[in-house]
């Protein structure tokens, strides 16, 4: 089932995600993906025995609620243990279409990005999907202060659809992000940092009341957490400061 002979693993980081998890798991391509892992971090629902029940290769349970960014780094360090070539993240609450899944991966394999995203905003698909107009506009105004700061053209950094290769996982200082939302702003500006080729793919979006979303207080929060992530990305990259977040020196996942 290998692409290009490169192990394709999906993690579904979940929390309270029972009512939308077989559809998205159902939508999958599983002919060319390996293997499958679920991180249910301490949902108040069934989903994790939900997941058990469907197959899914590995279900892991936290004990405690870690966080958006905790979740990932376990979905990110299970995977790696499984020897994952390619890593995609599939939200299994439906937003991100998980048909696409194959493509992106194919973006990775191809050797020509290490990084793909799927993004809202090509063609203009976000309102459309529901997206409500003061999280499009925030998204439009940060993503265009950080393609300055960063030095990039992305059309957005705030989608939770991502690919990765085995060699970013390994590389970047992720147990330095933070285990909040903005851990997946944090990944893209070390995965800039570090000189990965980033890729973007045009994906439709869809919110519902099922689809997880924060509200507006966390979005204020993460919005400043981006602001000073870009800002923490320039001072590094001119010398000024040095943080664990953009150095060689940082804290990896670990495999074992």
């Amino acid at each position: 089932m290998m692409i290009q002979k490169k192990k394709l693993v999906v993690v579904l980081p979940a929390y309270n995600a029972e009512q939308t998890l077989l559809q998205t798991y159902s939508e999958l391509p599983h002919d060319i993906i390996d293997s499958t892992i679920l991180v249910d971090d301490a949902s108040r629902d069934n989903t994790a025995a939900r997941a058990r029940e469907m197959g899914i290769s590995a279900v892991i349970q936290h004990p405690v609620n870690r966080g958006y960014g905790g979740n990932q780094k376990t979905c990110y360090r299970e995977a790696l243990k499984m020897g994952a070539d390619i890593v995609v993240m599939v939200h299994p609450d439906y937003q991100y279409s998980p048909r696409l899944c194959g493509a992106i991966a194919w973006m990775i394999a191809s050797e020509e990005y290490d990084v793909v995203l799927g993004s809202r905003i090509i063609g203009n698909d976000a309102l459309q999907g529901g997206m409500p107009w003061w999280k499009y506009l925030a998204n439009r105004g940060l993503t265009f202060i950080q393609n300055i700061l960063i030095h990039q053209k992305l059309s957005e950094y705030h989608t939770g659809y991502r690919a990765f290769s085995r060699d970013v996982l390994q590389t970047l200082p992720l147990e330095e992000n933070s285990d909040d939302f903005v851990f997946d702003n944090q990944m893209l500006a070390q995965a800039a940092f570090f000189g990965y080729r980033i890729g973007e793919i045009s994906c439709p979006t869809r919110y519902m009341d099922e689809a997880s979303s924060i509200n507006f207080k966390r979005s204020v929060k993460y919005g400043f957490g981006v602001l000073g992530t870009s800002l923490l990305f320039r001072l590094n990259r001119w010398g000024l400061v040095k943080s664990l977040l953009f150095s060689a020196e940082g804290q990896r996942l670990s495999a074992e």
